[in-house]
């Protein structure tokens, strides 16, 4: 079972184009899946959908969060395609197995009012309140991913639009609003210190910031904001994609500005709200 599983993840690398983060859970998520099998004391070639309900069982008894299953079951689901493509398997077990609804694994989504206090506490007069300000404000005014902030450099900004580089090596272009821009301007006018490499956040030493610094910051803004909800740098993701649709913003427009690859993807923001549905029917159709 070891080497299937590095084979799986060879294949994850030389074909997929997958981040380095995305493979590295992808190939967690198989192995601990084939350590309970293993434990199970049973072969993949015996498998069947009950052993896979079993192991869903298994997840939920740890307490799993509910997008952490959905990826497990995304990364088993993978495995087995490969497993059948590759000649492994003669039958992929999984491949008529549903994931479960994608509306249910919405995270927390902020208001616009709570947006602006957990943005309210960044405060501009030192280098960390000033640094963390303007990525709070890109990350809600882009909505891109915590791991695309990180990677960017002075020269991916400029007056109306931001350069992320995205999943699988794929870069987009996104608008930038007013409040970003004057945030990042003021950051780097009075506090950048620029360090070995020319990424736009760094930390007090230079270096370019990481996702886990990024992601304590937002937990510690959002606690001094007095939020209850878990929050995130995924969470400014979401409520930038609910905030977009709400306002009327076409669905094809947001899948482009969050680099999903698929409409499926961004659909599942349709459900957080129905107030633009009912403004787009009231508003539109001949005999409301």
């Amino acid at each position: 079972m070891d080497r299937l599983l590095q084979t799986f993840v060879s294949y994850l690398v030389a074909e997929r184009g997958f981040s380095s983060h995305t493979i590295e859970a992808y190939g967690k998520d198989v192995r601990y899946f084939l350590e309970f099998v293993k434990e199970k004391r049973l072969l993949l070639e015996g498998l069947k959908k009950e052993d896979f309900f079993d192991y869903l069982s298994f997840l939920q008894t740890k307490k799993y969060a509910t997008s952490s299953t959905y990826r497990i079951m995304v990364s088993i689901k993978l495995f087995f395609r490969f497993l059948k493509r590759e000649g492994f398997l003669k039958e992929n077990i999984v491949q008529d197995i549903d994931l479960p609804k994608i509306w249910q694994l919405i995270p927390s989504v902020l208001s616009m009012e709570e947006v602006e206090r957990v943005l309210a506490e960044a405060k501009p007069d030192c280098f960390i309140g000033s640094r963390d300000r303007a990525i709070l404000e890109l990350l809600y005014a882009t909505g891109m991913r915590v791991s695309e902030c990180c990677q960017l450099k002075i020269s991916d900004v400029d007056d109306a639009f931001v350069r992320v580089h995205g999943k699988g090596r794929k870069d987009r272009i996104i608008p930038i609003g007013k409040s970003a821009l004057e945030a990042i301007d003021y950051y780097l006018l009075h506090y950048y210190q620029k360090g070995t490499s020319d990424s736009l956040f760094v930390s007090r030493k230079g270096k370019p910031i990481d996702r886990q610094t990024i992601w304590q910051r937002i937990k510690w803004y959002a606690k001094k904001a007095g939020i209850e909800k878990n929050i995130s740098p995924h969470t400014l993701r979401h409520s930038f994609a609910t905030h977009l649709l709400e306002n009327g913003a076409d669905l094809r427009l947001i899948q482009e500005m969050l680099g999903h690859e698929d409409v499926a993807t961004t659909d599942r923001y349709t459900h957080v709200s129905k107030s633009h549905l009912s403004r787009a029917f009231d508003a539109f159709h001949p005999r409301p």
